[in-house]
């Protein structure tokens, strides 16, 4: 089996849709799907992914099927109660009173994780500050269940880290979807806590990320990445990626986004 997790164009979030590069960017992504030989398409039910989508399965004559867990990974983190929080998510926004609003949990900063051995945990992070103050953890588990449940529909069903199968598949899954839910999707079929993933990895907008299962031994199985945020169809068009995934490389680089 293969799997794809496309991320959407560069993001216009006000109004849950693409700028005007993420359309390019979307149309670039047309000539790579046609190559990618893709049986089965999802997407998220979010404007972004869908409009990210659109090009391609209209060249491809194809439908996606609509799954509400590939929304972006809708965790909420209120950091009001915690000065710890505040400063692990200083750009936090407030409302009009100055009220702390709240936030997606995966965005932040380094140096207050990177070295709490509890974020690598693949069960301790449930008891780090951005979990216990978020329902971060109800979320992932509808992350984990969704995936299971599609992957069961190929002849994948999970048993503690791997998965069993009477019979694989060939077939190719593409996945519309988002930065943040992929990493819970990863971290799931990995065994990795989703914190290392998210302050890892860099999915620009439009890349494609690409998994194969591997049966080493009959009837057991894992997933193993070939590409994680793949933009060469973006390259082959001409175009750089979207700097949106990424945060400033030199801390003086002030037209960089800190």
């Amino acid at each position: 089996m293969r799997i794809l997790m496309i991320r959407h164009g560069d993001p216009d979030y006000e109004h849950d849709s693409l700028t005007e590069n993420g359309k390019m960017e979307a149309q670039l992504l047309t000539e790579r799907m046609k190559r990618e030989k893709a049986d089965d398409f999802y997407v998220s039910p979010l404007g972004r992914a869908r409009r990210t989508a659109a090009p391609s399965l209209a060249v491809l004559e194809a439908d996606a099927c609509v799954l509400d867990w590939l929304e972006e990974f809708p965790a909420k983190l209120d950091v009001s109660t915690d000065p710890f929080l505040q400063k692990a998510f200083p750009d936090t926004g407030r409302d009009e009173n100055g009220n702390y609003m709240p936030r997606i949990v995966w965005d932040q900063m380094p140096a207050t994780w990177r070295n709490e051995p509890g974020y690598y945990d693949l069960e301790g992070w449930k008891d780090m500050p951005p979990a216990r103050n978020s329902d971060m953890a109800w979320c992932y588990q509808r992350v984990c269940t969704g995936l299971d449940r599609l992957l069961e529909q190929y002849g994948y069903v999970r048993d503690g880290g791997l998965y069993r199968t009477v019979q694989g598949t060939n077939r190719t899954i593409a996945l519309f979807c988002h930065y943040g839910v992929s990493c819970v999707m990863l971290s799931h079929l990995w065994g990795v806590s989703p914190f290392v993933l998210w302050g890892s990895l860099v999915m620009a907008p439009s890349s494609v990320t690409e998994l194969y299962s591997e049966e080493r031994e009959k009837g057991i199985v894992q997933f193993r990445a070939s590409k994680v945020g793949d933009t060469s169809h973006l390259y082959a068009g001409g175009r750089k990626p979207s700097f949106s995934a990424r945060f400033c490389s030199v801390y003086e680089n002030t037209q960089e986004r800190h």
